[in-house]
């Protein structure tokens, strides 16, 4: 276990080729056997590296006198200190905190108390049967809103000139200049409503969004929303069925998107809705099978210009509708070809945002030059696609060539007679850039011969309608088969209201399914009318797992069939950029095995992507408090498939007390009677009855709703009978302390108060009792046991930190923590806690801990060395002044000091956020603002470990030309250590040690290979169940119109004549 004095940072040593010089240790050779010379520490364990030093300065100033010339230190009284101070401090905390009490109460219920093991195997089962419940009730919303949409349809007969007024998301509530609400913006009743995380909303009715490039009375869009207004009672009908439904929408292939319930949508600072619902990973997913696709792009001298900026922002496009079920590569051409990433040569790589972004960067920095020559970069592009095929790799469904040119000149037909004929296995999508309609017969035969669509784009803006195009010639073969394939999506942030007014940074997945056309005459054609949806938070999911049955440090994950973290404590999304919280780029790509690193082998990543049922042990490094502490566990790991669904399970529980609960008989009146006390509360965050679907409970908090449930007031009310029942009983034996802790604050003398601030405990059921033996305006901390600080509180995903570190001392013993304290007077209080035992298999029934100030703790010390009657020399030139880190030997000169002496323990940080290293610096300032954005990278970090084996040692550090000599001793009942020291020889000439976090990935050759092969490694996956890649009845032949793009040429050019007419002739 860990020595944690106070919450300080911890300092790596420097590496060797950057110091001046180190100190030289020697140690006393003839010293006991159980007392470890500490210059023998870094061999003690394989996985532990180098030892080093950091100093705690408690009492600065204080000296021992040099006798002869050198400075000795007696072992015996060093020893003598440390134990009366660890006594005396060990009666204060025992008395403040009360814990001699709780484990007399403790004992007098014993024999009503039982202890029940946890069977991992079938609580992740259970946990899984109720999340494929909650899903599935999703899922028949869905397939409602389907049968609603498709059937709408099939009695809808297209009207070219519908007049339809519907509500506009954007313009409802807007009036004009007269006061008069404007078209399409009539008065659309909104009201706060906390279920749709407090946002204005409508739950009678939905209303419609368009992004800024779609007409809103465009034909094909009043169509589309006047027959999708069906959806409206089927939309209130699923939320009246389930409660717990969020969004529900519809996406439609021709742009709208209409979402239920209504809801104001908010125009970005430049008034722009750039929304659009085709390109979400919810429609994409659910319109298409996965695919392979290599995008072929011209580079040559004739795309300068406006051309190659639309030829980027189309290969962007297209990269934005692929997800992590589809396979991608970027091979671009002149008079020669190449591979936009060298490192992915020949090979496809998985969509995922990792590989898009990085893909994006390097289409931006595309230079043209040369000739064209399309054939070789065809036949490339046909090979891989073949390999992967003839490999099972890929997605093992759709494959597809995309050339992106501003024409072809030479004969292409032998490419597609060796590649392509007759099977036409692979579909080639044209893409003719710019105005120049002279090769758009080339180009169209092309795609028309090849099973796929032509499409000109002649300027930025038309190229999201165009690429669109591509998704929905993909969707023909499922169309007419009407397959309603169910999609769940990879975890992601809500961008559908992440609007000025709407910050919603939680994290969903989406269930999805197609809608299609059911019209005879138009089933070879394979008509998709849109997607539906509907969202699922994660957290609300993940609410089926309650903490209380996982323990102090156990916890449930879910990952997806590509071995993705959808939730996982651990899992950290967002990160700081100013003041602003920011979604990271690779937020939703993290894979399982960046998280459970400890699994090396990745067995059980492999066992839960299979869909597995079992279990396994690790032995684990779990870091705390921001990674500057980590804890040494064994974790027993239990994990199943959630059916229907693409997602499997995984609960983790701590070896030894992790697995079992403590359960005992309670009375409803003695309880209820207990739980009523002022100082007790319970975890906001944990549910113990269901009060968020029944409006009338929602204005309950936890603690009201479990009352009112157990004097039967309210009949309608769900709670967790199992956890109500620990609650009960934590209630009773806790009681007494409300008594105790009182009494002492009455009896309190103005030397007490300069003691401790406050008194606490927490049970395993989430249940918190606190009191005040100060006023609330001296408290130190005053952030403590709030919910400003979610480390010192119970929440979905952890118990708190002097929780998780009792739990892991003898029991009995109290854990010290420095905290950071506001406040006049720099007071740094610091918060012992210790748990209470019973017996082997339940150490942790219930953390104790006090907040103390830490001038307390250094006149304990000087009254404790009175005690003895061994004075710690020059105690009247002590300061007072507060802890500060200090090199050993360093400011101050020594003295009686606090020590870590450590071992350095690697850790691994493979979500972190770096700055881009550049070893070519750039004049231009945008080069310098691109250098100063933050960039997902991997990190190792040290973190420190005491050995508690170490009770005491003793030894020398040589310090250039003297030596210093000190005394290690461990102070009884606690996790601090007491280092004496003399001060005459300065050891000052050497560098403070400095915590530092490495970056794994850095631009140099050798990490550059290293960096390739990580890239190029395709991890186990498991594909989606269905493919839909042809079918035979599907209309090839409509593949793209040249006559459209030559018919509007003469429209392009009348705004450009019109422009530079004078402006009388316009009148």
């Amino acid at each position: 276990s860990e020595a944690t004095l106070f919450s300080l940072s911890l300092h790596p040593e420097p590496r060797r080729d950057t110091m001046p010089g180190l100190p030289r240790f020697h140690v006393d050779t003839n010293a006991p056997h159980h007392r470890r010379p500490c210059c023998l520490w870094p061999v003690a364990g394989a996985s532990l590296q180098k030892t080093t030093v950091l100093l705690c300065l408690l009492l600065s100033s204080t000296s021992l006198s040099p006798t002869g010339g050198q400075t000795k230190i007696p072992l015996d009284t060093v020893k003598l200190w440390a134990d009366a101070f660890g006594r005396d401090l060990y009666n204060t905390v025992t008395k403040y905190s009360g814990s001699l009490l709780l484990q007399k109460k403790y004992k007098d219920v014993e024999p009503s108390l039982s202890i029940s093991e946890v069977d991992g195997l079938e609580l992740v089962r259970k946990f899984s049967e109720d999340m494929e419940a909650m899903l599935r009730r999703k899922v028949e919303a869905v397939k409602n809103l389907v049968e609603a949409a498709e059937e709408a349809d099939l009695n809808h007969e297209f009207n070219e000139s519908l007049v339809f007024d519907y509500y506009n998301s954007v313009l409802i509530n807007e009036r004009d200049e007269n006061g008069n609400y404007v078209e399409l913006g009539a008065e659309f009743i909104l009201e706060s409503n906390t279920h749709f995380s407090n946002l204005m909303v409508n739950t009678s009715i939905s209303n419609v969004q368009l992004p800024t490039n779609v007409y809103n009375k465009d034909p094909d869009i009043l169509n589309g929303v006047y027959m999708s207004e069906a959806l409206n009672p089927v939309f209130v009908e699923n939320f009246r069925r389930d409660p717990t439904l969020t969004w529900q929408y519809f996406g439609s292939s021709t742009g709208f998107f209409r979402i239920y319930p209504g809801i104001k949508w908010t125009p970005d600072e430049n008034g722009v809705i750039a929304f659009d619902c085709r390109n979400r990973g919810w429609y994409i997913q659910a319109a298409t099978s996965p695919k392979d696709i290599v995008i072929v792009v011209d580079t040559s001298g004739s795309m300068k210009g406006l051309r190659m900026t639309i030829a980027k922002h189309t290969i962007s496009t297209i990269l934005d509708t692929l997800g992590e079920n589809d396979f991608v590569n970027i091979i671009a051409y002149s008079d020669y070809i190449h591979y936009i990433e060298p490192c992915f040569k020949g090979i496809l790589v998985q969509a995922d945002r990792d590989n898009r972004e990085h893909f994006k960067q390097l289409v931006d920095e595309l230079m043209v030059k040369g000739v064209g020559v399309v054939n070789q970069a065809l036949a490339e592009a046909f090979q891989i696609l073949k390999q992967f095929q003839e490999a099972r790799q890929g997605s093992l469904c759709n494959q597809a060539i995309m050339l992106i040119t501003d024409g072809a000149v030479e004969d292409y037909e032998p490419v597609f007679e060796k590649y392509n004929w007759p099977d036409r296995k692979v579909r080639v999508f044209t893409y003719l850039i710019g105005r120049e309609v002279t090769f758009a017969d080339r180009m169209k035969w092309i795609a028309c011969n090849n099973k796929g669509y032509y499409t000109q784009i002649s300027t930025l803006a038309d190229a999201q309608e165009n690429v669109m195009e591509y998704l929905h010639v993909l969707s023909r073969p499922m169309v007419i088969n009407h397959d309603h394939d169910i999609t769940w999506t990879e975890a992601y942030m809500d961008s559908k209201l992440l609007t000025s007014q709407a910050q919603n940074l939680m994290l969903l997945t989406t269930v999805a399914m197609p809608v299609f056309s059911k019209k005879n005459e138009t089933r070879s054609h394979g008509i998709l009318l849109g997607v539906v949806g509907s969202d699922v938070a994660l957290r609300e999911l993940m609410k089926l797992a309650p903490r209380y049955k996982l323990g102090v440090h156990g916890y449930a994950f879910l990952n997806t069939n590509n071995g993705y973290i959808l939730s996982h404590p651990d899992l950290r999304p967002l990160y700081r950029e100013g003041k602003k919280l920011k979604p990271k780029p690779n937020y939703n790509s993290v894979d399982l095995s960046e998280v459970e690193w400890e699994d090396r082998a990745e067995t059980l990543r492999t066992a839960m992507i299979n869909g597995e049922t079992g279990s396994l042990s690790m032995d684990v490094k779990v870091p705390l408090d921001k990674g500057k502490r980590v804890l040494f566990l064994t974790n027993d790991y239990f994990f199943t498939d959630i059916s229907d669904t693409p997602f499997s399970l995984g609960v983790v529980l701590s070896r030894g007390h992790g697995e079992y609960i403590l359960l005992g008989n309670t009375s409803v009146e003695d309880g209820l009677h207990d739980l009523l006390h002022p100082d007790l509360t319970l975890a906001s965050d944990w549910i113990y009855c269901i009060t968020d679907i029944d409006p009338d409970h929602r204005k309950l908090s936890q603690l009201e709703a479990m009352v009112r449930f157990l004097t039967g007031e309210d009949p309608d009310l769900q709670c967790d009978e199992e956890l109500v029942r620990e609650v009960l009983l934590d209630a009773v034996v806790t009681a007494p302390m409300e008594a105790y802790w009182t009494a002492l604050a009455l009896n309190a003398s103005d030397e007490s108060e300069e003691m401790v601030d406050m008194a606490f405990l927490g049970t395993r059921a989430g249940l918190l009792r606190s009191t005040l033996f100060v006023g609330s305006e001296k408290v130190s901390d005053k952030k403590f046991l709030t919910p400003e600080d979610e480390a010192s509180v119970f929440t979905m995903d952890h118990f708190p930190l002097w929780y998780r570190q009792a739990a892991e001392q003898p029991a009995g013993s109290f854990v010290f923590n420095l905290r950071s304290a506001e406040g006049p007077g720099n007071a740094y209080p610091c918060v012992p806690g210790a748990k209470l035992d019973q017996g082997v298999t339940l150490p942790a029934a219930l953390a104790v801990g006090v907040q103390m100030r830490l001038e307390f703790l250094q006149r304990t010390f000087w009254a404790a060395t009175r005690q003895v009657g061994v004075m710690a020399p020059g105690q009247e030139q002590r300061t007072g002044r507060p802890i500060s880190n200090s090199p050993l030997g360093g400011e101050g000169g020594g003295g009686v000091l606090i020590l870590f002496l450590i071992f350095r323990v690697t850790m691994y940080d493979y979500q972190a956020m770096c700055r881009p290293l550049s070893h070519h610096p750039s004049a231009a300032a945008h080069k310098h603002k691109k250098q100063d954005v933050l960039q997902p990278c991997d990190t190792e970090y040290p973190v420190f470990v005491h050995q508690t084996a170490i009770q005491e040692t003793n030894g020398v550090i040589e310090c250039g030309g003297c030596q210093k000599i000190f005394v290690m001793q461990q102070i009884p009942s606690s996790n601090l250590l007491l280092l004496v020291t003399d001060p005459t020889c300065d050891c000052s000439i050497f560098p403070l040690v400095l915590q530092e976090m490495f970056t794994l990935t850095v631009n140099s050759a050798h990490n550059a290979s290293v960096k390739c092969d990580r890239m190029r490694s395709q991890k186990l996956r498991r594909r989606p169940d269905s493919c839909h890649a042809f079918h035979p009845e599907e209309n090839a032949q409509e593949c793209g119109s040249t006559s459209a793009t030559s018919a509007s040429l003469p429209m392009l050019l009348l705004p450009v004549c019109a422009w530079v007419l004078p402006p009388q002739l316009l009148r």
